[in-house]
């Protein structure tokens, strides 16, 4: 046998054992777990197995079902721990992994195929045997906690509604006999019952007891909040105060703070449309939903009633939050001003939060919010809130940034506004935060665009608009990134 007739990992057997050896001395292989080989000579172990982890698995155990947590979450343990069922009882250790057979009923027709050899417990005979308490070895259980349990059944609903549970617990109940475990059918029935409001009983989840309250959050968003939470809540304090500004430089501001927020969202307009629409009334007969748009949040973030009001419990913010999509939106009737959305939104891989769950992780945002206390940090933090869990139809992101500056203006500092030429960053910022649960960026996205606003004289219109020119900020982003042009503070 030829070296490259070998796959990348592969494991020995009596036939090949002594070509095995023979090219384990010339060094044209070598071993990384019990009768588990490799021709990779130059990757770690543990990036070799990773990288081919079910078809090793499916080597060693080529009967095995996977079975227990691993079935309900579809990737090892956090300590690397994978369970499965087999007639070969005996772990096996591997670098970074340990592979855990127990003898169990064997692959039931509901069973689906796996990866190679491998076969995967049905949901429905998942969850069953999940309900079995297993004592814990070393870090991590065989089976799943009553609270992991529940979670798991909460992203059931979310992503089936009542019906995908209602069908899982029908499963469940057929296989319960097959399987023996009638008694933990009995179980799961209770939580998918409390889960549903039929039934009571003693949950241990916190989204789940928020759900039986009625107020089910998106426990992802939540984690979110929390990371975002902690690193403002250790930024060193700041200010950056608008003393006195006169009429012109506070309608000059709140001009361009409508613009940009507007040109962010696609409604992009020349600086002097903008003026007519927002100084003139003009409404362009071609585009008047638009001009309605850069009209409606000018109206808001103009006043500075409208921006100075606060809110003092979850009520309050609801409302204001209400308010003020129905007075920037009054134009769209179609996206239902001041309604919280009745379907799923998406932006272009990110799908928000789903209708049933808006108020509930709103509600957590805000309980997270009312204990920060400087007005930079509240701001950052209910700009991200309601562009996360984007509650309405259309025009979450102008909101978003509305009620960010209400949060500013009400401590007398400057708002923070996204020029043409930081949209990118502003967004990339964002997202980095909601797909990989870094804050940082966005952080110091925000803190460069409220000091690149306190740097611009808004005192007369066209000095503002000469000086935002000089420091690129009508600049097309995608250009400005090719060409190496950045936004500049003078």
């Amino acid at each position: 046998m030829l070296i490259n007739q070998f796959p990348e990992v592969f494991l020995s057997n009596k036939k090949i054992a002594n070509k095995i050896a023979r090219e384990l001395k010339k060094g044209n292989v070598r071993k990384i777990g019990p009768r588990l080989y490799t021709t990779n000579l130059k990757d770690s172990p543990e990036y070799i197995i990773k990288k081919h982890l079910w078809v090793i698995v499916s080597e060693y155990f080529p009967d095995g079902l996977i079975a227990d947590r691993t079935a309900l979450e579809n990737v090892p343990a956090k300590d690397g721990s994978i369970f499965l069922i087999s007639e070969r009882k005996r772990d096996v250790l591997l670098p970074g992994y340990t592979l855990k057979p127990r003898i169990g009923i064997p692959t039931l027709m509901s069973d689906y195929p796996f990866i190679s050899h491998l076969k995967i417990c049905s949901q429905a005979r998942a969850f069953l045997e999940n309900m079995k308490p297993s004592r814990m070895r070393g870090q991590i259980s065989r089976t799943l906690s009553q609270k992991e349990i529940e979670e798991k059944l909460e992203k059931v609903l979310i992503g089936g509604g009542e019906k995908a549970l209602n069908k899982l617990r029908e499963e469940a109940k057929s296989l319960s006999l097959k399987l023996h475990l009638e008694d933990e059918y009995k179980k799961l029935e209770m939580l998918i019952g409390a889960l549903l409001g039929t039934k009571e009983a003693a949950l241990l989840s916190e989204i789940t007891i928020s759900r039986t309250k009625g107020q089910p959050y998106d426990s992802k968003r939540v984690d979110l909040f929390q990371i975002l939470y902690t690193a403002l809540k250790n930024l060193a304090p700041q200010q950056r105060l608008r003393l006195n500004p006169t009429e012109e430089a506070r309608t000059n501001l709140a001009f361009f703070e409508a613009y940009f927020s507007n040109f962010i969202e696609g409604t992009e307009f020349e600086v002097t449309e903008a003026t007519d629409i927002i100084f003139k009334g003009r409404i362009f007969s071609e585009r008047p939903e638009d001009a309605h748009d850069i009209l409606g949040t000018y109206e808001v973030v103009s006043s500075i009633d409208e921006m100075s009001k606060s809110y003092t419990n979850f009520d309050e913010f609801m409302f204001l939050l209400k308010e003020r999509h129905l007075k920037v939106m009054s134009s769209r009737v179609d996206k239902k001003p001041g309604e919280f959305k009745d379907k799923v939104n998406r932006a272009g891989s990110t799908t928000f939060v789903d209708p049933e769950l808006v108020t509930g992780t709103l509600l957590k945002g805000f309980e997270f919010m009312r204990s920060l206390e400087e007005p930079f940090q509240r701001a950052v933090f209910v700009m991200f809130i309601i562009g996360e869990v984007h509650p309405f139809l259309d025009g979450n992101g102008r909101l978003s940034r509305i009620m960010m500056n209400g949060e500013l203006l009400k401590a007398n500092e400057y708002p923070i506004i996204i020029p043409i030429i930081y949209r990118n960053n502003y967004l990339s910022a964002l997202k980095v935060l909601s797909h990989h649960g870094m804050s940082e960026p966005l952080i110091r996205t925000m803190d460069f665009a409220q000091k690149y606003v306190a740097s611009i004289d808004w005192s007369d219109f066209k000095n503002a608009t000469e000086q935002l020119a000089r420091t690129n900020a009508f600049y097309d982003p995608n250009t400005a990134d090719l060409e190496g042009i950045r936004l500049r503070i003078e």
